[in-house]
């Protein structure tokens, strides 16, 4: 009801009760009260607010790491199929005209290249066992925590340097003889080498390649024997009696070597003649092993030894110097 109408309710003659009117009266005031407070309606469109650009928090960047180049892998050089038949066929035609066998193995130290000859020959060492019984008495030195006694010394020197046999029965005495030496042997990672019967240990016989492994004890850092032991063998090894330096020594300008001659009464009194030894020469180094037996001379295996070695070495220097 509008507040006019109201208010003429409230004064219209007294058919209205008391209560009536002041009822009405209170409703026509509180309707004036809420036109006039609230004025014409009105209504204003107000765009919604656009919020601000969402800009990213400035945060550090971790930079991406340098990619390292790929490593190259270089090839070890390769003795191909070719080089070592033709090697092998040279050496055939050379030993063709002399009577006696051969077992030649050669490792380049500097380039991985290895070459084997007459694989199956297995010989006497004759006196190049000395320098296993020396590493054998190291050994059981080694094993005790003690060094050599000046005696042993002494006589370790002689059996090397000077071939004194005396001095290689001593010592193979003080190893426990070929129970000794075959344990030491075991030891090294020999595989081929059985020990002389009883005091006989020029009759020790062995193989080019177990050789080869004998010497790698003297090299390798995973050997058995200490470093400093290695150093005393090879040192003995520079210091042999010049006219026992022959041998694989003819194939460098440098050697550690150890030789073995002996006439053989099994072979009509021919001779079985060895060498061993570390060698440099242009850059390479080199393990060799030259065993050879039934030699109508000690000279004449000698010349087979040093004639042989020299032409492996150079065959295999030349297949490392043609894949650079």
């Amino acid at each position: 009801m509008r507040p006019a109408r109201l208010l003429a309710a409230v004064t219209r003659p007294a058919r209205l009760s008391a209560v009536r009117r002041a009822w009405l009266l209170a409703a026509a005031l509180l309707a004036a009260t809420a036109v006039l407070v609230a004025g014409p309606s009105t209504f204003v469109y107000e765009p919604a607010a656009v919020p601000p650009p969402r800009i990213p928090p400035i945060t550090a960047t971790t930079p991406i790491p340098r990619q390292k180049p790929t490593p190259t892998f270089t090839p070890p050089p390769a003795f191909t199929t070719t080089q070592r038949e033709a090697l092998t066929q040279s050496l055939r035609d050379y030993l063709d005209d002399r009577p006696g066998s051969l077992s030649l193995s050669v490792r380049d130290l500097s380039t991985g290249l290895s070459y084997s000859y007459g694989k199956g020959v297995r010989t006497a060492t004759a006196s190049i066992v000395k320098v296993d019984i020396v590493m054998s008495l190291l050994l059981k030195a080694q094993r005790r925590n003690r060094p050599l006694t000046s005696t042993e010394k002494g006589l370790a020197e002689r059996a090397i340097t000077l071939s004194d046999n005396g001095a290689a029965t001593a010592l193979w005495h003080a190893i426990g003889g070929a129970t000794g030496l075959a344990a030491a042997n075991e030891k090294l990672g020999l595989r081929d080498t059985d020990p002389g019967p009883g005091g006989a240990w020029g009759s020790t016989t062995t193989s080019a390649a177990d050789q080869i492994r004998l010497l790698t004890a003297l090299i390798s850092p995973e050997s058995p024997l200490g470093p400093g032991a290695r150093r005393y063998v090879r040192h003995l090894m520079r210091d042999v009696a010049p006219d026992q330096a022959w041998g694989v020594s003819a194939a460098g300008t440098e050697a550690e070597v150890k030789n073995g001659w002996l006439p053989r009464d099994v072979h009509g009194g021919r001779w079985t003649v060895n060498s061993i030894g570390i060698v440099r020469d242009s850059g390479h180094r080199y393990l060799i092993a030259a065993l050879s037996e039934r030699n109508p001379t000690m000279q004449d295996g000698v010349d087979v030894i040093e004639h042989t070695t020299k032409a492996v070495t150079k065959a295999l220097a030349r297949a490392a110097a043609t894949e650079r």
